[in-house]
Formats: C-alpha cells, sequence, structure tokens
C-alpha cells in the first residue's frame, strides 16, 4: 500500500470517495425517514452558482416510485435496441430499491440572467443553464457520497436523460430541467471491490 492509499484509508472523506460504487441491485430493506433527511441535507449544501440553490429534490416511494418503473419500461420501446435494455434495467433498478429521488434544475438562475448581465443574448440564457447543471451534479455528488457513508446504496442513471420530458411531466415539474434519478436503498448482494480507474499520468496535465 503506498502513500495515497494509506491517506485514503485514514480519512473519512477520501474513504467514502473510494468505496462509493454505482449499485442497481437492492434488497427490501427500507431507507428511514432519518436516513433520507440526511440525504437530502446533504445534497442540499452543495456549492451552487450565485447561491442560488436552483434544484429541486423530488422523493419517490410506493405507488409513485413503481408508476415511474412503469413508465420507463413501457417507454423502452421506442428507442434502439442496446437503449431498450439499458432503460428496462433502469426500470428494474427503480422497482426494487425502497426510495428514489430525483433531481431537477428549477430554471430560476437562467431567469434572473438577463437582470445580473444586463444582456438578453443567447449566451446568457447558455450561460446560466450550464450553471445550473454544475450546480445539481455536486448536489447529486454529494447525495451519493452521503448514502455511501452511512451504508446505503445508490446509483446515478444517467440514460434516464433520454426520457427527460415524460419525467418531468411525471414529477410535475414541466417548467423545470431535468438531471437525474437516483434509487436509493440497501445493496442485494455483497459489492465488489473498486472498478479499474485509468493511471493519473493519462489524465491529468500539468501546466507551469
Amino acid at each position: 500500500m503506498d502513500q495515497h492509499d494509506t491517506l485514503f484509508s485514514a480519512n473519512p472523506v477520501l474513504k467514502t470517495i473510494l468505496e462509493r460504487r454505482s449499485i442497481r441491485s437492492f434488497s427490501e430493506e427500507p431507507v428511514s425517514d432519518d436516513q433520507l433527511h440526511l440525504l437530502l441535507q446533504a445534497a442540499n449544501q452543495a456549492p451552487s452558482a450565485h447561491n442560488q440553490q436552483s434544484w429541486r429534490f423530488v422523493v419517490l416511494r410506493g405507488e409513485r416510485k413503481q408508476g415511474l418503473a412503469h413508465l420507463v419500461s413501457e417507454s423502452a420501446h421506442r428507442f434502439p435496441k442496446p437503449v431498450q435494455a439499458l432503460l428496462r434495467m433502469s426500470a428494474r433498478c427503480i422497482a426494487s430499491a425502497p426510495v428514489v429521488v430525483a433531481v431537477a434544475n428549477s430554471a430560476e438562475l437562467i431567469s434572473h440572467g438577463p437582470e445580473m448581465f444586463r444582456s438578453d443574448g443567447a449566451f446568457v440564457a447558455d450561460f446560466f443553464r450550464t450553471m445550473e447543471i454544475q450546480s445539481s451534479s455536486a448536489a447529486v455528488q454529494n447525495m451519493l457520497l452521503a448514502a455511501t457513508s452511512i451504508g446505503l446504496a445508490t446509483v446515478w442513471l444517467g440514460i434516464m436523460f433520454l426520457m427527460k420530458d415524460e419525467v418531468l411531466e411525471y414529477l410535475g415539474l414541466p417548467g423545470g430541467e431535468f438531471m437525474a434519478v437516483v434509487p436509493i436503498g440497501h445493496a442485494a448482494r455483497s459489492q465488489n471491490g473498486p472498478p479499474k480507474k485509468q493511471d493519473l499520468t493519462q489524465k491529468v496535465i500539468f501546466l507551469e
């Protein structure tokens, strides 16, 4: 074990980052209200552009969660076969998790952009839309790491973006913008080791 591995093991934040996994099959063990509130609090503590916190968290359980799984499964046939398989896998994942949190941008930051920049150019909307995406991404990552730190399992279902309009309508947020669907629960089986990551030498550029 090298110096960096030792640091990851000793530092609780780094250890949580190292232990996080994407889990797609969950047991029937419930997620308590206290646990869920902790994850939402962690998400809400994320940094956000101009501290606007222009995100919404929609919690789905019971029939509404199963309804989302059904919507995804029934809509899969409209897509190419490889996408169909991923969407049906996502539907099963949603159905098996005791709770799902959907995250959407509220577009509040976008609406304030022209006033803040004193311009209504197209670049303003694009800039603040990107700011909202970055902010909500940070919130989702906070939620994933918080879940790992208290022994819960999660997955960010990126494929759901292909159904963003249907999902937003189902959530009752047609004026917002879809960001993420995150099933949360306890892993149905023991987890494998961390996925192999490419060496940093292939990813990092130093400029002096």
